[in-house]
């Protein structure tokens, strides 16, 4: 269901909150987030063919096109599953929505990836630290001191919290699932 009362969608996202401490991002079945990549990718392929060259307009045209679609396309679908699961069952509905919530926020990833970097600082093991702080970095990782690589962890937690949990709560607040 789109939209629920203020106590339920504040239950919503607190059990979405939990579910994330406790399971983190899903590994099966495939993430919700993995198949609007995989939807993007192939809708970009369809609006920016290989070695055509496209003037500015055309170019922001498309890139508005692909994100409206996609966007649009997302809500649907996800306030389709989240209407046929209230509709069988009420109770359906708040776990589908519980669960969908807790795919978009990822705080135990944020801390998993940034205890990834830090057990190896703290034992001393450099080699590791900067092998992890690559993983969450774009930037070259060869030669970064203990103070680069806690530094690496800290600003992706940072940067990332925003993403991974403040704006999907938000969203989940206004509009449950469909909108997170």
């Amino acid at each position: 269901m789109l939209f629920y009362s203020l106590p339920e969608t504040l239950l919503l996202v607190a059990a979405a909150i939990v579910i994330d401490w406790i399971i983190g991002d899903p590994k099966w079945p495939m993430h919700p987030v993995i198949w609007i990549g995989k939807f993007i990718s192939a809708l970009e392929k369809r609006l920016y063919p290989t070695g055509a060259e496209l003037p500015p307009l055309k170019l922001k045209g498309r890139g508005i096109l692909l994100a409206a679609v996609t966007t649009l396309l997302s809500f649907a679908i996800m306030w389709l599953i989240t209407a046929v699961a209230d509709w069988i069952h009420p109770w359906i509905g708040y776990a589908v929505s519980c669960w969908f919530i807790s795919t978009t926020i990822a705080v135990k990833g944020l801390k998993d990836a940034a205890m990834q970097v830090y057990r190896p600082l703290v034992s001393g093991d450099l080699e590791q630290a900067r092998k992890y702080a690559g993983y969450i970095v774009s930037r070259d990782t060869k030669a970064m001191t203990e103070a680069d690589a806690a530094r690496a962890a800290v600003e992706t937690v940072a940067e990332n919290t925003v993403d991974a949990f403040v704006s999907p709560l938000c969203l989940a607040l206004i509009g449950a699932a469909p909108l997170a």
